[in-house]
C-alpha cells in the first residue's frame, strides 16, 4: 500500500474520531482500561507473583505484594499504552484495530502520552519502594518494553521480544525482594518468555494478511500459517520442560506437579483448536486458555509453596 494511502486513511480515522463527542471521566476510564487490555494482566501478574513467593519461600509481606501489583499495573499500562501510541497509524488502517481508542479519537493521542508517563512514574515509584536495584533497573525494564513495539517493523522475532517482556514479571519480583537473581527463576522467566511467544504467534496468524499489504514481520507471515503453528507448539513443549525443571530445583511437591500435569493437557488443547485452515478460534487460545493456564500455575504453585 503506498505511504500517502496509508497518510490519508489515518489522517481520515482521526478527523473521524475528532468529530466525536467529549466523553466523561468514567467512560474515559473504561476507554483506558479497554485500550490497555487490563484483563489481560492475569497472562504475566500470576507470574510475578510465583517469582515473589518463590523468592522468600512462604507469603511476601502485604506491603512486597502490594508495591510488586502496583509495579505490574504501571508497567504494563506503560507498555500497552506506548504500543497503542507507536501503531496509531497501522491500528487506524487493520480492520480487526480501527475501532480502538485512540484511531477513533474516543482518546485523544495527548492523553494517551500524559497517561503513559503516569504510568512510568507509577512504575518507578513501586521499584523504589521494593528495593535500590530494582529502583536502578526500572529504566531499563521501560527501555525494552517501549522498544518491542517497534520489533515488528524490522524482524520476525518480534514475538521473541514480547515474551521476554513478560518473562521478566517473575525476575522482578524475585529482584524487587531478594535484590539478587537465581538460576530457578532466570529458568522460570524463561519458561514464560517462550510460553508467551508461543500464543503470540498464533495471534499473529489473523493478521497475514495486513503484515503482507505493510510489509511488518512475524512469523507467520515469513514462513506461513502451518510452520508458525508448529513452532509454536515447540516453544509450548519447552515452556512445560522448563516449568518442570523449575519444580525439580525449588523441590516443589506433588501440588506444584499435579499443577504441571494441567498446564501441560491445556497447552496441548490450545493447539487443538487452532488449525491452519480454520483460525476462527484464535481468540479461545489465546485469552482464555492462556488465561486459565496462568492462573491455574499460580495457584497450584502458591498452595505447594505455602504448604512447606
Amino acid at each position: 500500500m503506498p505511504e500517502q494511502n496509508i497518510e490519508s486513511e489515518s489522517s481520515s480515522a482521526r478527523t473521524a474520531g475528532g468529530r466525536r463527542a467529549a466523553v466523561g471521566p468514567l467512560a474515559k476510564i473504561r476507554l483506558t482500561l479497554e485500550m490497555i487490555k487490563f484483563e489481560h494482566s492475569v497472562f504475566a501478574l500470576p507470574f510475578a507473583l510465583t517469582g515473589a513467593l518463590l523468592a522468600v519461600r512462604g507469603l511476601p509481606s502485604w506491603r512486597q505484594i502490594f508495591w510488586i501489583v502496583v509495579a505490574m499495573v504501571g508497567a504494563r499500562s506503560a507498555a500497552m499504552t506506548f504500543n497503542r501510541i507507536a501503531d496509531l497509524k497501522l491500528d487506524a488502517l487493520n480492520p480487526r484495530t480501527k475501532s480502538r481508542p485512540l484511531p477513533t479519537g474516543q482518546l485523544s493521542l495527548g492523553f494517551a502520552v500524559g497517561f503513559t508517563v503516569l504510568a512510568c512514574g507509577v512504575l518507578v515509584l513501586a521499584a523504589r519502594q521494593l528495593n535500590p536495584l530494582a529502583f536502578k533497573l526500572s529504566p531499563v525494564a521501560i527501555a525494552l518494553l517501549f522498544g518491542y513495539s517497534y520489533t515488528k517493523r524490522f524482524t520476525w522475532l518480534s514475538h521473541v521480544i514480547l515474551g521476554i517482556c513478560l518473562g521478566l514479571s517473575p525476575i522482578a519480583a524475585w529482584i524487587a525482594l531478594r535484590g539478587s537473581i537465581s538460576v530457578s527463576v532466570l529458568l522460570l522467566g524463561a519458561a514464560v518468555s517462550l510460553w508467551t511467544a508461543g500464543f503470540d504467534i498464533i495471534y499473529a496468524c489473523q493478521d497475514l494478511e495486513f503484515d503482507h499489504a505493510l510489509g511488518l514481520h512475524s512469523l507467520p507471515r515469513r514462513y506461513g500459517i502451518p510452520a508458525a503453528l508448529y513452532v509454536s507448539a515447540a516453544l509450548h513443549a519447552l515452556t512445560f520442560v522448563l516449568l518442570v525443571a523449575v519444580a525439580g530445583m525449588e523441590n516443589l511437591g506433588w501440588i506444584a506437579l499435579a499443577g504441571l500435569v494441567a498446564v501441560g493437557v491445556l497447552l496441548a488443547y490450545e493447539h487443538t483448536i487452532v488449525k491452519p485452515h480454520d483460525l476462527a478460534r484464535v481468540n479461545a487460545a489465546f485469552f482464555t486458555v492462556n488465561g486459565y493456564i496462568s492462573l491455574l500455575f499460580f495457584f497450584t504453585w502458591a498452595a505447594d509453596i505455602l504448604n512447606h
